[in-house]
């Protein structure tokens, strides 16, 4: 990932209606939600999710499908995954021993497939 792209990834997450959305579509992978259950869930006018949505999918960090009228999106986690590797990518200099509480942090939560 290059500076660009993670500038545009953390543009995008940082409103707090598109960081939620993002977070509730990593909540419900793989199976990603219809644009207008992720209205419901929010709370949120369904033109107003609409903007959200396209802005996180122009960042790259959602994905979507048709389902004949219906929409569903996913978060790509792959984007994330390299979005956190860009963020921690020179941690602790040449230490990396500094680093392990924040990696098995992560993979505690995140267990690997």
């Amino acid at each position: 990932m290059d500076t660009e792209s993670a500038l545009s990834a953390l543009n995008a997450l940082s409103q707090s209606t598109r960081l939620e959305i993002f977070r509730l579509l990593v909540r419900h992978e793989p199976d990603g939600l219809p644009a207008g259950d992720v209205a419901r869930h929010l709370d949120v006018p369904q033109n107003t999710i609409s903007a959200h949505l396209a802005t996180l999918t122009r960042a790259g960090l959602l994905t979507s499908q048709r389902h004949s009228r219906v929409i569903v999106y996913r978060a790509c986690l792959p984007r994330l995954r390299e979005l956190m590797l860009f963020l921690v990518k020179d941690c602790c200099g040449q230490s990396p021993e500094l680093c392990e509480p924040l990696v098995a942090e992560l993979s505690s939560c995140c267990p690997s497939e």
